[in-house]
């Protein structure tokens, strides 16, 4: 099949799919004498892998990781659940993160007045203070 079948077939964009050759997740596709590619249906199955890895998180470095695992049928499962854990870790740091983001910005939201007056809490925390005119002047 051509790239615009493996992409309706996997759910995976044309132009995604070039990216995951292009690292190295999914094979060199083999070409035609007229240069398009050409994908099998085991390519198809990887490439649904791949997105459901992708829909939970994974980086494309732990993609290869669990590509690895789920080829290797001596893998164990401790193997991938090892990875798994590591992953929700780092999810739960992404999280904690973007909750503190959050709550920062509230709170810069809720105490700025959103009047007519120039004063922001929010645009005095992105710049410490510091107004754009005045940063202008102190460059060399």
């Amino acid at each position: 099949m051509n790239i615009g079948q493996a992409a309706k077939a996997s759910g995976i964009s044309a132009k995604m799919i070039r990216y995951y050759e292009r690292v190295g997740l999914i094979p060199k596709a083999t070409r035609t004498h007229s240069g398009y590619r050409v994908y099998t249906e085991k390519d198809v199955y990887t490439l649904s892998f791949i997105q459901k890895a992708r829909d939970l998180g994974f980086s494309v470095e732990k993609m290869h990781e669990l590509l690895s695992l789920w080829r290797d049928r001596g893998r164990t499962s401790a193997d991938v659940k090892a990875l798994a854990v590591d992953h929700i870790e780092a999810l739960k740091e992404k999280i904690e993160a973007l909750q503190a983001m959050h709550e920062t910005l509230r709170h810069l939201a809720d105490n700025c007045q959103g009047d007519e007056r120039p004063d922001c809490p929010i645009i005095d925390n992105l710049s410490d203070g510091v107004r754009a005119d005045e940063s202008r002047s102190k460059s060399c």
